[in-house]
């Protein structure tokens, strides 16, 4: 029952979302198309690399184009369903008004997420999926073990994200204006965008063993590419760490909270 009540919750949450989608139109469609020129100019990029003859070594450019939709498509969801818990709770914080959503009998986390819900990420996902699509068109198509390979890692890549979103929330109810720490990880998650073979050894091993961001475009597109192997499966390991380490940090937090604004 508490499950069911969860997803009724959660659907009435979309649905305001689509609501004021469809109010303010104007508003939606300007956000999808900003959002989709911003991060749709990397594949763009890349494009004009090899159209002028240069390129990554070992990689072709629907390879890489390949790697960079998948990229486009985790965060397209990641903007549509958790990234907005980091700026609600930086909010809240602030104004010392969390105390109206701790009152609700439902948990704080979930809540946060189901309100923050956004549908203006879905032009980015569909310009992300026109690009896969693509990208997918030319290449060897992926056997069934293949496709089945790459949704566990799109979901791992997923969970690195949620987890390090919460990680970043959590440390609002001590630091409030820590506004900057987001900007920050979008300078180190922008490497798993790229190839990996192509960074040294020791970025290889941030983007892999320290913070994962490897797993969010990297490693599910070469699931689809037939290069994945065992040695890809210790890397979920450290990903599974984030998402655990995220979840029970920030319900610690909550627990601690007391009440800051300003």
């Amino acid at each position: 029952m508490k499950i069911k009540r969860y997803i009724l919750i959660y659907r009435e949450c979309v649905k305001v979302a689509f609501a004021a989608a469809s109010t303010y139109r104007l508003n939606f469609i300007l956000n999808c198309i900003i959002m989709l020129i911003g991060d749709i100019l990397f594949p763009l990029i890349t494009i004009l690399i090899y159209g002028s003859g240069a390129g990554f070594e070992g990689w072709t450019v629907y390879e890489v184009l390949l790697i960079q939709s998948v990229f486009t498509m985790s965060m397209a969801i990641a903007d549509m369903t958790f990234h907005g818990i980091l700026w609600a709770t930086m909010g809240h914080v602030r104004q010392g008004d969390l105390e109206m959503v701790l009152i609700l009998p439902v948990d704080t986390m979930f809540l946060l997420m189901a309100r923050t819900f956004s549908i203006d990420a879905v032009g980015l996902f569909i310009g992300g999926l026109t690009i896969f699509i693509v990208a997918l068109s030319h290449i060897a198509l992926p056997t069934g073990f293949m496709w089945l390979q790459f949704i566990v890692l799109f979901l791992i890549g997923l969970s690195v994200m949620m987890g390090i979103a919460l990680l970043m929330a959590a440390t609002s109810f001590k630091w409030v204006g820590n506004s900057r720490i987001p900007e920050i990880f979008d300078s180190i998650r922008s490497f798993g965008k790229y190839p990996q073979s192509i960074f040294p050894k020791a970025v290889l091993m941030i983007t892999t063993l320290v913070i994962p961001v490897a797993m969010i475009g990297y490693f599910p597109a070469t699931a689809l590419l037939g290069q994945g192997d065992i040695k890809m499966m210790l890397i979920l390991i450290p990903c599974i760490v984030f998402l655990i380490l995220g979840i029970t940090l920030y319900r610690h937090m909550v627990r601690l909270y007391q009440g800051v604004g300003g």
